[in-house]
């Protein structure tokens, strides 16, 4: 089987996505910085465990807490979004479709990125 890359695609590592190993990088990233990150809200979940929704909101309400969580949810949306992107362009053949499933992939992570986010902020800051 021959390979289908050009001379300086073949030296800069780049796969058919264009994409090359800083895709590869990125989702072992995300998941090595969710390991610790789940472990902490898993923590503090338990701790809070059949707490009323005052105390929750109290607890949410200090900084590292809603930090943990907001980036918890960020990072998870990022690895989620990363696994789509690779999903789609390994399976969906035809360009119009792809495009369109690539930028529906980005708009859905961003959108339940931001109100996740929010909602922290509200149940926390808010009121």
């Amino acid at each position: 089987m021959s390979d289908m890359r050009t001379p300086l695609n073949k030296v800069r590592g780049l796969g058919s996505a264009k994409d090359g190993t800083g895709h590869f990088w990125r989702i072992r990233l995300t998941s090595i910085a969710l390991v610790p990150l789940s472990l902490f809200l898993l923590g503090w979940i338990l701790s809070v465990g059949g707490a009323s929704y005052s105390e929750v909101r109290a607890a949410l309400a200090q900084p590292l807490i809603a930090l943990a969580a907001s980036l918890f949810i960020l990072i998870s949306l990022d690895h989620m979004r990363l696994g789509m992107q690779i999903i789609i362009e390994d399976y969906v053949h035809g360009e119009g479709a792809k495009l369109t499933l690539l930028m529906l992939n980005i708009f859905f992570a961003v959108a339940v990125g931001a109100a996740s986010v929010f909602s922290i902020l509200k149940i926390a800051f808010g009121g």
